[in-house]
């Protein structure tokens, strides 16, 4: 039996990136395998000579593939069973405690990783990138490693979310991570470690598990008050997340947005390189807009990079010049990188157009499907596609079909989800979508709250539901021009490809 460590814990993992994990001859089951990120973990592990087995709830394309490649795997999750050979069980953030397969690892003394201990696992022993911050943490690291696979870089990546362009096997389905080099190929770390790209989750402090050799903070904002309780404990988690990565004389370094209103509190007490990037122009990092979509950055006074940011909007503008940041500093040549951005081809559901919609009384309407579950995200979607779309230069409107994503959530960022859809002509909103909150919560606010003081604000808001309700009122309420955004972190994608797949034949 290869020897295992116990499961990682916020203190018990030290950067060292010459200590490698025993991944070859271990046996290992996942729990979830199934999802986007659990996935590209599994083919992780076994890229690096674990064996691995799993099992997930259904099929999928995903499972498929994983079958195909070699991965033992059960779909019937009631019926599923440990291993009798096993090593270690991983978990995915969905699985609970009380999960029988969990109940039997404990029984038997296996050791169990979540989700988020073994990507920090995974980074060991590479360059590490973790991508963190409230907003365009799967953007930002799906940019980075394109811009990178195109600089001949060749890095791995983990991505909770589809990305087409990463798939190492172009004739499979779309996948969210790639398998890349042991060791940098080429560029100014040729020979250091291989580059490993994984986002920073900052939910239940996951991000804790990571130790990487260099991190990016976007923005710090108000988000998951149901698990920190208030603002100052959240700064608190990013500023830990900060300490851990390497010491400058490791080549560790933090690129953190400049515009962040925490930045200082966060990087107050880190070990490495500490560099700034925004539209500011004491930015170290400065972005120039050269227009609705072309970028180039500024570097110690020269500009060092520019390209066609792929994606539209002021946010993704950003994203992509901190991928170009990123890319630099991990040696890639910026006129490759500039190319891989300017050739990105976007992330599955981050403001993904789905296309044109015929109406049955002829003309089309435009259809996007967007994660976005912030108010933040919400209000920067919605005004990047209302400019890009050129809604206000014609009679048709901006639609918007958001489905808010948990209680707590939504009664904490009440207000200032009514301020965030200020640039929707209507609003429609099914059920909030319940996921983690306990029951009384879910009696504490429920979607009629969103839309009345969406109301009071003058914007159109109803409630609708179920899905296939709100597909019958876009078929009522669309007019030829307008464009359709449906929003939101749970299952509301199922109105945009119900609208889509319900066109007049």
């Amino acid at each position: 039996m290869s020897a295992l460590p116990t499961p990682v814990t916020q203190t018990d993992l030290k950067h060292d990136a010459t200590t490698e994990f025993e991944f070859a001859g271990a046996r290992c089951f996942f729990v979830g395998v199934g999802g986007c990120g659990m996935s590209g973990l599994a083919r992780e592990f076994v890229s690096r000579g674990a064996s691995v087995s799993g099992v997930d709830l259904t099929a999928s394309d995903t499972t498929a593939a994983l079958i195909r490649d070699g991965i033992a795997m059960t779909l019937d999750d009631e019926s599923a069973a440990l291993p009798d050979a096993c090593d270690l069980v991983v978990i995915s953030a969905a699985v609970k405690p009380e999960h029988s397969l969990v109940r039997e690892a404990l029984s038997r003394r296996l050791p169990i990783w979540t989700y988020a201990q073994a990507l920090g696992r995974c980074m060991t022993g590479r360059t590490g990138v973790a991508i963190a911050g409230a907003h365009g943490k799967s953007t930002t690291a799906a940019m980075l490693a394109v811009a990178l696979t195109e600089a001949g870089l060749d890095p791995s990546v983990i991505v909770g979310a589809t990305v087409p362009q990463l798939s190492n096997d172009t004739s499979g389905p779309a996948v969210g991570h790639r398998i890349g080099a042991a060791a940098i190929p080429r560029g100014g770390r040729a020979g250091d470690p291989g580059v490993f790209i994984a986002e920073a989750c900052e939910f239940n402090r996951s991000f804790h598990n990571l130790h990487p050799t260099i991190g990016s903070i976007g923005v710090v904002e108000a988000d998951h008050l149901d698990i920190y309780g208030s603002l100052d404990a959240l700064v608190e988690a990013y500023a830990q997340f900060a300490q851990q990565i390497a010491p400058a004389d490791e080549g560790g370094k933090l690129i953190i947005g400049h515009e962040s209103a925490h930045r200082r509190e966060v990087a107050a007490n880190v070990r490495c390189d500490v560099e700034t990037i925004g539209f500011s122009p004491e930015a170290d990092w400065r972005i120039e807009a050269r227009g609705p979509r072309e970028a180039s950055l500024v570097h110690d006074g020269k500009r060092i990079a520019q390209w066609t940011c792929p994606l539209p909007g002021e946010h993704n503008m950003f994203n992509s010049a901190m991928a170009m940041a990123l890319a630099i500093s991990l040696g890639a040549d910026a006129n490759d990188a500039a190319r891989g951005l300017s050739g990105f081809r976007g992330v599955h559901r981050r403001t993904e157009c789905l296309g044109d919609r015929a109406l049955t009384g002829g003309g089309s309407v435009r259809v996007y499907d967007d994660y976005g579950h912030h108010p933040t995200e919400v209000d920067a979607t919605l005004r990047a596609i209302r400019a890009h779309e050129s809604v206000n230069e014609s009679d048709a409107r901006l639609i918007c079909v958001f489905q808010p994503h948990q209680h707590s959530r939504t009664r904490f960022l009440l207000s200032e989800f009514a301020q965030s859809f200020s640039q929707a002509d209507l609003v429609i909103v099914p059920h909030i979508y319940f996921v983690r909150d306990s029951e009384i919560e879910k009696t504490l606010i429920s979607a009629a709250d969103l839309v009345d003081r969406l109301r009071e604000r003058g914007v159109a808001a109803m409630h609708v539901y179920p899905f296939d309700a709100i597909v019958e009122q876009l078929e009522i309420v669309c007019r030829p021009g307008d464009t359709v955004v449906v929003m939101g972190a749970g299952p509301v994608w199922k109105v945009a490809r119900g609208f889509m797949d319900g066109a007049p034949q």
